[in-house]
């Protein structure tokens, strides 16, 4: 059973698996996003997908941040409510990400 209480685990999807599809400076982007949301607070809550990580708040699956690893970027949704679409992002180094740092921490409050 995955964290959100659905029965996705049969298909063994790691974190670890979305790393090993990447190159290191990719690897490091996407291990320095997961430490960024998990200083936010005790009760974020990480989902692997086949294709994706979700990230949310709580159990009662209020996602603020969907992050799409590809060869050469990131695809970082940020959603601050369930009103508003996700504002999406195309993050390619650490710096970029570091513009985007207070947006997520700021979705993660809001959600």
């Amino acid at each position: 059973m995955s964290n959100f209480g659905f029965h996705s685990d049969k298909l063994g999807i790691s974190f670890d698996s979305h790393l090993a599809h990447q190159n290191d400076e990719m690897k490091t982007l996407l291990l320095k996003v997961r430490e960024v949301v998990f200083s936010l607070g005790d009760n974020v809550i990480e989902e692997i997908r086949p294709h994706r990580i979700v990230y949310a708040k709580s159990l009662t699956f209020r996602y603020f941040l969907d992050i799409y690893p590809r060869t050469k970027d990131l695809i970082v949704s940020v959603r601050k409510n369930r009103k508003e679409p996700a504002k999406e992002y195309i993050i390619h180094n650490y710096e970029e990400l570091q513009s985007i740092n207070s947006e997520i921490s700021t979705a993660y409050k809001e959600i």
